[in-house]
């Protein structure tokens, strides 16, 4: 008897239970960039991020975003590597609601190396 109530009750649970419809997702990808680009060729470097974003969104990513957000890249050697976070229109208050450690920030604003700052874009 116990059983059975056990069983009832979580499938009443389960059938009146709502799921979370946001999605959140942080994806790290790399992209070959040509042996002379450098941090400063914005125009090149454009084409290069939107291509590997496009690629991000066709083939890893199984919802529709609304927001694609680029927290860190960074050129070694010839390759960029690019951290995106990625998220639907549920997940958008989500991003919103992430602080950022003051630390964290201070460090990056500081490096000499060749990275981005965060930045969003929407679609």
């Amino acid at each position: 008897m116990k059983t059975l109530s056990a069983v009832v009750v979580g499938v009443a649970v389960a059938l009146y239970a709502q799921v979370a419809g946001a999605y959140l997702v942080q994806v790290v990808t790399t992209v070959p960039v040509a042996a002379g680009v450098s941090a400063e060729d914005t125009p090149q470097l454009a084409d290069v991020v939107q291509s590997a974003v496009r690629d991000v969104l066709a083939h890893a990513i199984a919802f529709t975003p609304t927001v694609v957000r680029i927290e860190d890249a960074r050129i070694i050697g010839e390759r960029l590597y690019l951290v995106l976070l990625i998220a639907d229109a549920e997940g958008e208050s989500t991003i919103e609601g992430l602080a950022a450690d003051p630390a964290e920030s201070e460090s990056k604003t500081q490096d000499t190396d060749r990275s981005a700052h965060p930045g969003a874009v929407r679609f």
